[in-house]
């Protein structure tokens, strides 16, 4: 029967370890940077120092809750084996072993902490916002963005979704934005967030930040991209009919690029343009329902 008992906790551990394995390198192998990526199982990839320790957490718990279910799957098999009523015609009347029960208390607060003590560190580090380089102010509207710099001439313009007649090659559909907000790379921005008319949220995974925007109220965020390229995201609230046609396009370029196009951006939006429409996605060649 020791026998036996060896031989399946081996083949549950083995089956364990192999599907975790596999899992962990598929998400890895699909996950893409700045945008999604088909067949994509994990997290986008990361590009910006808080995404960094979002990616390490959620890998910390995959492998952890992995070990919990194999865990449980073996003491299962092992009651199914030795404890069926062919090997165990008569079974034990036992109803109390402290040793056991110490364990099963002490054993869950230690996993629960273990959980705690990074989990606090990592909200701690996504709401305390580093002195900021640059700030920008992100206004949800139905259904597009727009976007002001009060640090740098308070200009302001907004940001609608490219319709798929419009699309440039290497565009990606339903991602791609007219106007996108541009920052240069290695800076810590700062992003404060609202509403102009419902409850919005500013969402881009790469840079591992997701804040709401309430119509009243100022959020703030922050990022620090680390590598340049445009990093899409999109409102993450049900904000209304066109929620879906609302993304977010960051442009992170270097500090030259980043002045030059400072410098066109004030001449470009300085004059007041007339609102887009209330429907913006849908002039935009998007559906509307």
């Amino acid at each position: 029967m020791a026998k036996q008992e060896m031989k399946v906790f081996s083949r549950l551990t083995a089956i364990g370890v192999t599907a975790a394995a596999l899992f962990a390198s598929a998400g890895a192998a699909f996950a893409g940077l700045g945008q999604p990526s088909p067949w994509q199982m994990g997290l986008q990839d990361s590009a910006s120092p808080v995404m960094d320790d979002i990616s390490g957490f959620n890998t910390f718990l995959f492998w952890l809750t992995s070990a919990i279910a194999v865990f449980v799957l073996v003491l299962l098999a092992m009651v199914i084996v030795r404890f069926n009523a062919r090997a165990n015609p008569s079974p034990s009347r036992t109803t109390h072993n402290t040793t056991l029960e110490v364990m099963w208390t002490i054993v869950p607060v230690l996993i629960l902490a273990a959980i705690a003590v990074p989990s606090f560190r990592l909200l701690y580090v996504e709401l305390d916002v580093p002195k900021p380089d640059l700030t920008v102010k992100a206004t949800g509207k139905q259904w597009f963005w727009s976007y002001s710099y009060p640090d740098n001439g308070n200009f302001q313009f907004d940001s609608v979704m490219v319709a798929d007649k419009d699309l440039k090659p290497g565009q990606p559909r339903l991602l791609s934005v007219n106007n996108e907000m541009v920052v240069p790379v290695n800076k810590v921005i700062h992003v404060l967030v609202t509403g102009a008319d419902v409850i919005h949220s500013f969402m881009v995974p790469s840079f591992g930040i997701r804040i709401d925007a309430v119509p009243g109220r100022i959020n703030d965020t922050w990022f620090k991209a680390t590598k340049e390229g445009v990093f899409y995201g999109e409102c993450s609230e049900l904000c209304g009919s066109n929620h879906s046609y609302m993304p977010i396009a960051v442009h992170v370029v270097s500090q030259a690029d980043f002045d030059a196009w400072l410098a066109h951006a004030k001449q470009q939006f300085a004059a007041d343009e007339p609102a887009p429409p209330k429907n913006a996605v849908a002039a935009a060649g998007a559906p509307a329902h």
